[in-house]
């Protein structure tokens, strides 16, 4: 059963349907999944005081209905270090179709890679898992599953990708937390188990993890239509 603040959001969000990324971050924030530090903002002082509570350097996402891909129109800016930056990003973004604000995170360090998820009409959530991050579609590196995914189906998952080795800590880099990406592959599974009626698909890219943690950087989320 869904909780009722996930139901307000999908209620408000069909009109456009999917889910906006503030709104898909908080879904899974209400299911127990690690995610950055972030607000949203709408005017200079609004995204001067977030910034500044959180510290810079923040990245900096247009928040927009009428945007699904906002790579495309360049609305993911890295590394944002000053408060002119900042403002100069807001300013940008405000002319962009549909603005509705600016979503500011914090800056995480770690291996990316995605979990996803499409509704098969006969057997349900498929859940992939693989490296994310902007290179997604090039490298192709995933491995596939049905939901419910148990403790050793998320192992097997691992263990068929490619790049497999980056998990461990490849030629000196940091070993993820393997013990908290698995959890995080398992929960994943289990929201899109309770969404599966109202979801066609889901995309966690990247969830950015390091050997403390797995945080979900990015979420979207597109609903039946």
């Amino acid at each position: 059963m869904l909780k009722k603040d996930v139901s307000d959001i999908v209620k408000k969000s069909k009109k456009w349907g999917w889910v906006l990324e503030p709104d898909a971050m908080k879904i899974f924030s209400l299911n127990g999944f690690q995610t950055p530090k972030y607000a949203v903002a709408t005017k200079d002082a609004e995204a001067l005081a977030i910034a500044r509570n959180i510290g810079y350097p923040v990245v900096a996402k247009i928040v927009s209905p009428a945007i699904v891909h906002k790579s495309d129109v360049k609305g993911v800016v890295l590394g944002i270090k000053d408060d002119q930056t900042l403002l100069a990003t807001l300013a940008r973004f405000q002319k962009l179709d549909g603005f509705a604000g600016m979503l500011i995170a914090e800056m995480v360090k770690g291996l990316e890679l995605i979990i996803g998820a499409k509704n098969d009409l006969q057997f349900g959530p498929m859940v992939l898992v693989g490296m994310g991050g902007v290179g997604v579609e090039i490298y192709k590196d995933v491995s596939l599953r049905m939901a419910p995914i148990k403790p050793r189906d998320a192992e097997s998952m691992l263990g068929e990708l490619a790049a497999r080795k980056l998990l461990t800590g490849y030629r000196g880099s940091e070993p993820v937390n393997l013990d908290k990406l698995k959890k995080t592959i398992i929960s994943f599974s289990k929201v899109m188990i309770d969404l599966q009626d109202i979801v066609e698909s889901v995309d966690l890219n990247p969830v950015m993890c390091n050997a403390k943690a797995c945080l979900v950087v990015d979420a979207r989320i597109m609903l039946k239509k």
